[in-house]
């Protein structure tokens, strides 16, 4: 497989507007480890290599364990997750499959009770950004390092 364009040399007012969203997302308060665990889960649902190799170096330096990135994908199985870093993964994972998910009632009443109100539009905007970084990586062919 070969890289198809840099998409931050020939888009750098684009690449500028979604700095801007990672700006955002860095002053929401929502913690480091939580931030990198959702990028991971949305990238691995996303099938983008780039990002998933680029987020679980980014995790690791910051002191993320192994064996947390390891169960990411299995979350559910795993006791190695807060509940409210589980209530990220979950409406992580149904925010980024919203064509299907249409992000039921269900998982708004165990994600509600984790996050302030505040949160969750950031929450959000954390899957929703990570989601388009997601896309112009696959779509572009951005590989690994």
């Amino acid at each position: 497989m070969e890289s198809r364009l840099n998409f931050h040399k020939s888009g750098p007012d684009a690449m500028k507007a979604m700095n801007g969203l990672e700006e955002q997302i860095a002053r929401s308060g929502l913690e480091k480890p939580l931030v990198e665990l959702v990028r991971l889960r949305a990238s691995q649902i996303n099938g983008c290599a780039y990002c998933i190799d680029h987020h679980t170096t980014v995790a690791r330096k910051a002191g993320e364990s192994e064996r947390r990135l390891a169960m990411v994908a299995v979350w559910r199985e795993t006791t190695f997750f807060s509940d409210r870093e589980c209530a990220a993964l979950e409406w992580t994972e149904s925010v980024t499959q919203v064509a299907d998910t249409r992000v039921p009632d269900d998982v708004w009443e165990r994600v509600k009770p984790q996050f302030t109100s505040a949160e969750l539009v950031d929450l959000t905007l954390l899957v929703n950004t990570i989601n388009a970084w997601n896309r112009f990586a696959i779509a572009f062919r951005k590989l690994p390092a």
